[in-house]
């Protein structure tokens, strides 16, 4: 699976509890590629390596919720233990005690998605900044520095020759786009 696929997957599982985005410990399993009870045997044995705001034990009140608003996790209705919800915090702390190489795999591909997607945030906020202030369009160093980021998070694993791919900024009556073509070294 590529990293598109990746980030979509974990995407979906993302839910909004307290205000804080996490995911349930059964979807955790499922992207880790082991059982719910060893997460949660995981969380028992390490309690320390779990605070409160890395995991979210849910109330009935926020598990009834759950149950409603998300049809994945209609199987927490039937299930006696209270569900845990980590957060980005928890899951990398997770990633510490889990053993495999789908666990290994999933951590790495988790990391080094959120690093990426934060440096692409960051350079794309600091130019929105720049041009709200009346600044200038990127220049061309500035626009291969994107480049770079956006075929390291958007890269896609299939065997092509070259790949085209246009990001645009609408800002009020200021538009930006970025084409980047990208030949893969095979």
């Amino acid at each position: 699976m590529g990293q598109k696929e990746d980030i979509e997957k974990v995407t979906s599982k993302i839910i909004l509890i307290r205000d804080t985005q996490v995911i349930i410990d059964r979807d955790v399993a499922e992207l880790y590629g082991v059982t719910t009870r060893e997460i949660n045997q995981a969380l028992k044995n390490n309690p320390r390596k779990f605070p409160s705001d890395f995991v979210i034990e849910l109330t009935n009140s926020e598990k009834q919720e759950v149950i409603k608003n998300f049809d994945n996790l209609k199987g927490l209705k039937f299930s006696r233990v209270a569900p845990h919800a980590f957060t980005e915090q928890g899951l990398y702390m997770l990633a510490t005690i889990l053993k495999g190489d789908l666990a290994t795999d999933t951590s790495l591909a988790i990391v080094r998605t959120f690093t990426k997607l934060r440096q692409l945030s960051r350079a794309m906020q600091q130019v929105n900044e720049e041009v709200a202030k009346g600044g200038e369009i990127p220049d061309e160093n500035k626009q291969g520095v994107f480049k770079n980021l956006m075929n390291e998070v958007f890269a896609d694993p299939l065997p092509v020759k070259v790949q085209k791919m246009t990001f645009g900024i609408n800002i009020g009556i200021f538009k930006w786009e970025l084409e980047t073509t990208r030949e893969r070294k095979d």
